[in-house]
């Protein structure tokens, strides 16, 4: 691994350490946090209908504007449910990156705008 290949993990390991923070000082149940962490990831089921379709799914629940938005709107508006959900969701994403999963490229599902992954 390169050195900025292992900053930018660190720095996607920070990002989800801090949300982690951010969770816990919500006073949010552990139990949401539990059942909704790996939700974006069936967004792989679009895989079953192909590369391409698997690759617009994936990332429409893989890039950060919609939970960044939904946890700040949540924070605005005093909507703790929404600010949990933001921020679960805004984890998962990080925890991904820090372990160097990306967006899926319409190529197949080991292509990444990080790398391919696996062997």
């Amino acid at each position: 691994m390169k050195p900025v290949d292992l900053v930018i993990r660190l720095e996607w390991a920070a990002v989800a350490v801090v949300g982690i923070v951010l969770y816990a000082l919500s006073g949010t149940s552990w139990w949401l946090f539990a059942l909704l962490i790996l939700a974006p990831d069936l967004s792989m089921l679009g895989y079953l209908a192909g590369p391409r379709v698997g690759a617009v799914a994936y990332n429409a629940l893989h890039i950060l504007i919609v939970p960044l938005f939904l946890a700040l709107a949540g924070y605005v508006l005093a909507n703790s449910m929404a600010t949990a959900i933001g921020l679960i969701w805004i984890i998962h994403i990080a925890v991904d990156r820090a372990l160097g999963y990306g967006l899926k490229l319409s190529s197949g599902f080991q292509d990444t705008h990080l790398g391919r992954i696996g062997r």
